[in-house]
């Protein structure tokens, strides 16, 4: 079994008194894929949030034996949360995933950013602002911004909703490849599509139902 990256137990979230997840215990290892399914409103982004340190738990906690792994996570929100009229282009939106990359000199950086934006083929819209994007297009670049810096953990909300069918393909074949060497989180109402690679799998309905998956 992999080292365990993050350990979930017992915890209650909500927010005031609306209570969303009840006594939730999972773990999240090192290389793993965890699809997290579910209807609207079950629990899925709260259970990211607590994850992300976004919202304090109730009860119960959110572990990081390894607390730098923070700074080694990757996050891609769901799109309706970008503020799409915030004066800001898209290697600028890449360029923020890279902010605590001390180490790295400004044509390091310059050249990771080129780098991802040939894979995600967005190479020809970098100066384009936010406002501008298509859905799918915006979804690739809060994507690049996600791995850039090669997280240890990369947890995605519901990242193939504005797909567009021409780079679904290679989402996955992306996906895929990054799980060689990242835990991904990938957090959909619809989770079909990516069954085949996830190595557990969460239903979250206020409580959480954990699979493991055959691989």
């Amino acid at each position: 079994m992999s080292k365990t990256l993050v350990d979930i137990q017992n915890l209650t979230a909500g927010y005031g008194e609306n209570i969303v997840l009840r006594n939730v215990s999972l773990k999240i290892y090192g290389q793993d894929f965890l699809a997290v399914a579910g209807a609207n409103g079950g629990g899925k982004t709260t259970l990211v949030k607590t994850i992300l340190g976004l919202l304090k738990p109730l009860a119960g906690a959110v572990i990081f034996p390894d607390p730098t792994l923070k700074n080694r996570t990757g996050y891609m929100p769901q799109i309706h949360l970008i503020d799409r009229k915030f004066p800001i282009c898209a290697s600028e939106v890449i360029e923020s995933g890279l902010m605590a990359a001390k180490n790295l000199s400004k044509s390091e950086k310059k050249a990771k950013i080129a780098a991802i934006a040939q894979e995600m083929d967005i190479e020809n819209i970098l100066r384009k602002p936010v406002g501008e994007l298509s859905g799918g297009q915006l979804q690739r670049v809060l994507l690049a911004r996600a791995i850039v810096n090669d997280p240890e953990l990369l947890i995605l909300d519901e990242p193939n909703s504005y797909l567009d069918r021409r780079f679904e393909t290679n989402f996955y074949r992306i996906l895929k490849t990054i799980n060689q060497t990242t835990a991904i989180v990938l957090v959909s109402h619809n989770v079909e599509a990516v069954l085949p690679m996830a190595k557990h799998v969460a239903v979250v309905e206020g409580t959480v139902e954990y699979k493991t998956q055959p691989v």
